[in-house]
């Protein structure tokens, strides 16, 4: 098969597109033909080698967590699929060797979830990652009936679907920062949009009238948008952070989304009901990697990058 991967950790250049050997399907695990990859910041992280102190590495290594497409093969323990299957998975694994920059991926049974039919290839390989970041992420502040939320970074990967799911969830308003020329975007998905910056209180007091406090608060950037957010949300357990687990010290929530083919199978009805729909910004071919994931790493992009074998 052909993959993108490297033999030494660094900068963009050490990925490469190269022939592999096909992979392994041992009994419980399902073997998918790529038909989408979605591009996540923690693609750098990998490739970067920032995560070796936390998961084994071993080369050549092919980066990528997420993966929408056909099953090919399955193992002889598996009994919910079937090669043909439409299907899509967060192929987090404990070491870092056979990632989904790929034209195939083995990864076990109970990862997995059936492709939405309302949504395509490209949408459904955008969505395991962020999708189940920003739902565990919700849940781990009870985001429920009648909460006014704040999302930072509201326009990008994870931070779209948030403030979806956070209406799903019942929240009654839904606030997301976010760059002026994404305001029009929020505004479709339903959300009150506000700038960044140091004045973000009192512009969110005005918004909300009283002492200009919400219920939750999601934080997706880190930094200064952080240390406002002690300052904006009424209780700091229902502060979580996706980004730096310095949150806990003050209080908050810290969480690093873990693959559950469940929570993702929950996320593709809602997909199919018309309540949650990926944006991908841009569509681009494996051996572009690299291109992809300087565009994530930017930091400007509305939605999602994706990779086509």
């Amino acid at each position: 098969m052909k993959a993108i991967a490297l033999d030494e950790f660094g900068d963009y250049d050490v990925m490469k597109l190269r022939e592999l050997p096909d992979p392994l399907v041992p009994g419980e695990s399902v073997r998918i033909s790529v038909k989408a990859v979605g591009v996540n910041r923690v693609d750098s992280v990998i490739r970067a080698g920032d995560f070796n102190g936390y998961f084994p590495s071993h080369v050549p290594l092919i980066p990528g967590w997420d993966v929408a497409g056909v099953i090919d093969t399955v193992g002889v323990g598996v009994t919910r699929f079937e090669p043909g299957d439409e299907v899509m998975a967060y192929a987090q694994k404990d070491s870092l060797q056979f990632g989904t920059y790929a034209e195939l991926v083995t990864v076990t049974e109970g990862i997995v979830a059936r492709k939405p039919a309302a949504l395509t290839f490209a949408q459904a390989g955008s969505l395991p990652l962020a999708g189940l970041t920003a739902w565990q992420a919700l849940q781990a502040v009870a985001v429920g009936i009648g909460d006014v939320v704040l999302v930072h970074a509201a326009s990008g990967g994870v931070g779209h679907l948030a403030v979806q799911l956070a209406r799903t969830l019942g929240a009654s308003r839904v606030i997301g920062t976010a760059s002026i020329r994404n305001h029009d975007f929020l505004r479709s998905l339903g959300v009150e949009p506000v700038e960044y910056g140091p004045d973000l209180p009192s512009r969110l007091a005005e918004l909300l009238g009283g002492d200009g406090r919400v219920d939750a608060v999601l934080d997706l950037m880190g930094g200064e948008a952080l240390k406002q957010s002690f300052l904006l949300v009424r209780n700091p357990v229902r502060l979580v952070s996706v980004v730096d687990p310095a949150v806990k010290a003050q209080g908050g929530r810290f969480v690093f989304a873990r693959p559950d083919g469940v929570g993702l199978g929950r996320l593709a009805e809602l997909a199919d009901l018309g309540r949650l729909w990926p944006e991908v910004t841009k569509e681009l071919p494996l051996e572009q990697a690299v291109e992809a994931q300087r565009l994530v790493d930017d930091g400007h992009t509305r939605g999602k990058i994706v990779l086509i074998p």
